[in-house]
C-alpha cells in the first residue's frame, strides 16, 4: 500500500507541476515542467533522504562515538526485525526526532541532543521505537517524498510566479495561474498532512510493541510535546516543508492559527491516550 502511495505522490507531484508550468508559461512552460518533474522523482526517490539529513543538521555517528544511543538503536532494530539503520545526531535544544531512508535497507534515524537531555532511557527506546516502525511499515519514503513534493510545487510556483511569461498566443489566463500560484502549495501542504496523520497512530501502536511498552512512549510524547509547545523558537534547522517527518511537529509552539490548521500530526494528547489504552491492554505499567 505505501509503495502504490509512493508511485500515486509521484505521479500527482508530475500533474501539478505541469499545470503550474501549463497556466504560466504555456505549452513550452508544460513540457520543461514534465521533463523537471521527472527528473525531481528520480532524484526524490534516491536522495532526497540524504537531502533531508542535511537540511535538518543530522550528523551520522559511530558507536564508538554514542555507544549509549547506537547499543538502543541496534537492540531495537533487532527486536523489529530491522537491519541496522544509520545513527545521526541533531545540534539542538528542543527535543525531536525522525527517520528517513528509501527502504529498510537505507534508512537513518536522527534524534537531537536534546532529546537525550530531557528524556530517560525508556523515554528515548519509546520514541526511537516509533521512527523503526516508520521504517518498518515502509512509509517513510512516502513521507520524505511528500516533503520533498511541497519544497519543489512551493519553489516552482514562487519561481513561475516571479519569472514565467504569460504567453498570449497559448491562451495562458493570468487570473488561473495566480490562483494556480496560490493554491498549488496550499495542495501540496494538505497531501502532506493527510498522509502524515495517517501514519502516526500505526508508527505509535507498533512503536510500543517494538519497545514493549506503550507507556514508554506516551511518557516521551508528553515531554516532547511541553518542550515544543513553551518553547519560544523552533528547532534551528527545521523547516515546515520537513515538519512531518519529525515525531512531533517542531511548529506546534508557533501558536499560530494557520499553522495548527495545517498540522501534519496528530492530536499528541489523542497519540498519548491510545498509547495508554494499548498499554492497559498489553498490562504493563
Amino acid at each position: 500500500m505505501n509503495n502504490i502511495k509512493t508511485v500515486m505522490l509521484m505521479v500527482l507531484m508530475a500533474v501539478i507541476m505541469m499545470l503550474i508550468g501549463g497556466l504560466v508559461g504555456g505549452r513550452t512552460g508544460l513540457t520543461v515542467m514534465l521533463f523537471f518533474s521527472i527528473a525531481m522523482n528520480l532524484y526524490s526517490y534516491w536522495c532526497s533522504d540524504s537531502l533531508v539529513l542535511r537540511w535538518s543538521g543530522a550528523q551520522e555517528v559511530t558507536r564508538e562515538e554514542a555507544p549509549q544511543l547506537y547499543a538502543l538503536v541496534e537492540d531495537l532494530a533487532n527486536r523489529a526485525g530491522l537491519p541496522m539503520p544509520k545513527v545521526c545526531i541533531i545540534d539542538a535544544d528542543e527535543p525531536n526526532a525522525f527517520a528517513t531512508g528509501r527502504n529498510p535497507n537505507h534508512a537513518a534515524v536522527a534524534v537531537t541532543t536534546g532529546i537525550m537531555r530531557v528524556l530517560d532511557y525508556n523515554e528515548i527506546s519509546g520514541v526511537l521505537a516509533h521512527e523503526l516502525a516508520h521504517v518498518k511499515n515502509r512509509d517513510i519514503l512516502t513521507s520524505t517524498i511528500a516533503s520533498m513534493m511541497a519544497t519543489v510545487i512551493s519553489y516552482a510556483a514562487q519561481f513561475f510566479m516571479f519569472f514565467g511569461g504569460s504567453s498570449d498566443d497559448d491562451g495562458v489566463n493570468p487570473i488561473a495561474a495566480i490562483a494556480m500560484m496560490i493554491l498549488a502549495p496550499i495542495a501540496a501542504m494538505l497531501i502532506q498532512m493527510a498522509i502524515s496523520r495517517s501514519r502516526e497512530y500505526e508508527a505509535d501502536h507498533d512503536g510500543g510493541e517494538i519497545c514493549g511498552n506503550p507507556n514508554y512512549l506516551a511518557d516521551g510524547l508528553e515531554k516532547i510535546e511541553y518542550y515544543v509547545t513553551h518553547s519560544q523558537e523552533t528547532l534551528p534547522s527545521a523547516k515546515p516543508a520537513t515538519a512531518n517527518m519529525y515525531i512531533v511537529n517542531p511548529f506546534e509552539g508557533t501558536g499560530k492559527a494557520l499553522t495548527k490548521l495545517f498540522s501534519t500530526h496528530p492530536d499528541t494528547a489523542e497519540r498519548i491516550a491510545r498509547l495508554r489504552e494499548q498499554a492497559r491492554e498489553m498490562r504493563v505499567r
